[in-house]
């Protein structure tokens, strides 16, 4: 039986883990309609873990230099364009438009008091000889920091067999280095593909939430260098309850496609302690859509293999007995 599949919907991980009298649980609220893709996050991650650069060579891929999470990127930035607006026409003529911030983040201006477009699109450029045309500035960034979810079912807690993988006090997911003997066995564990092997060592490398910021009171690297907010960091209870007003709030502001990612306690993984506000599908950031804990079969397997060694066994005394009668 998988050692932290808990009971009951979004448990108190931490106590699961065994440890007593452990604080409220501690994560990340990622809202991607504020992220401006400035990196900060990444270069901050790096300069307090001490990790080794990447992403200093072209990929083709806009500016996402990184291209993914790995373990020389416990933060990744992604940049997705599109051609598609920023928002639809407001429901009414008292309509406050989107978020000042947000919308300087997609590069659009927000109109005054009733000056509200049909739809609001980010002004770009034209691109055609002729100056372009209106479909030509329907263009969009979605920017999002993307980092390990610290998931309340994590499979590769399950599947480490040096305990190299541990769950902190804070009920964060944490590999200590000097433990792991690069077995990867988490590596493909993880729903989500975070976590990754250095091919110099082997060893397996995530975030760690900056375990040793959050045991002396300091909030993570990223966390504190975010010029936006975009990455913040408290108790989860208290981050879903801000999370579920921002979601209201852009609904209200006409941002039909907002919703929180990661946030539910009944998903295939336990909720996650990590979790996003996006603008479009998962699919669109690199997410999966249901993610689902890759242990969840573990204890029904095992019982297939011990009723068929039973019965393998019970098939070789009836051989022998019958051979000796």
């Amino acid at each position: 039986m998988p050692t932290n599949q808990f009971s009951g919907p979004d448990p108190h991980v931490a106590a699961s883990a065994g440890h007593r009298d452990a604080p409220p649980r501690y994560g990340f609220f990622t809202d991607t309609s504020v992220c401006i893709g400035c990196k900060a996050c990444e270069v901050a991650c790096k300069e307090w873990n001490a990790i080794p650069e990447d992403g200093l060579e072209l990929t083709g891929m806009s500016f996402d230099n990184t291209g993914r999470l790995g373990a020389d990127s416990w933060r990744h930035v992604a940049f997705v364009e599109q051609r598609k607006p920023l928002v639809g026409p407001p429901p009414d003529e008292s309509h406050r438009g989107v978020d000042a911030l947000a919308a300087a983040a997609q590069g659009v201006t927000v109109p005054e008091q009733g000056g509200w477009p049909a739809p609001l699109v980010p002004e770009q450029p034209g691109r055609g000889g002729d100056g372009g045309s209106a479909g030509d500035t329907d263009l969009r960034w979605l920017m999002a920091s993307d980092v390990c979810k610290h998931c309340t079912h994590a499979a590769c807690l399950d599947v480490c067999p040096t305990g190299s993988l541990f769950r902190t006090e804070f009920g964060t997911v944490v590999v200590q280095e000097d433990i792991c003997n690069g077995c990867g066995y988490c590596v493909p564990a993880c729903p989500y593909g975070v976590i990754d092997q250095r091919p110099d060592d082997g060893r397996a490398w995530k975030c760690t939430l900056c375990y040793d910021r959050v045991g002396v009171g300091m909030e993570p690297a990223c966390a504190k260098a975010c010029p936006t907010d975009s990455i913040q960091f408290g108790e989860l209870d208290e981050l879903r309850e801000r999370a579920a007003a921002r979601v209201e709030q852009l609904h209200g502001d006409g941002v039909g496609s907002a919703r929180l990612y990661g946030h539910d306690p009944e998903d295939g993984v336990g909720g996650d302690g990590a979790f996003f506000l996006l603008l479009d599908e998962p699919e669109v950031y690199g997410l999966p859509p249901d993610p689902v804990v890759t242990t969840r079969d573990l204890p029904r397997m095992w019982a297939h293999v011990g009723v068929a060694a039973a019965t393998m066994l019970g098939g070789l005394a009836a051989m022998f007995v019958g051979r000796r009668s």
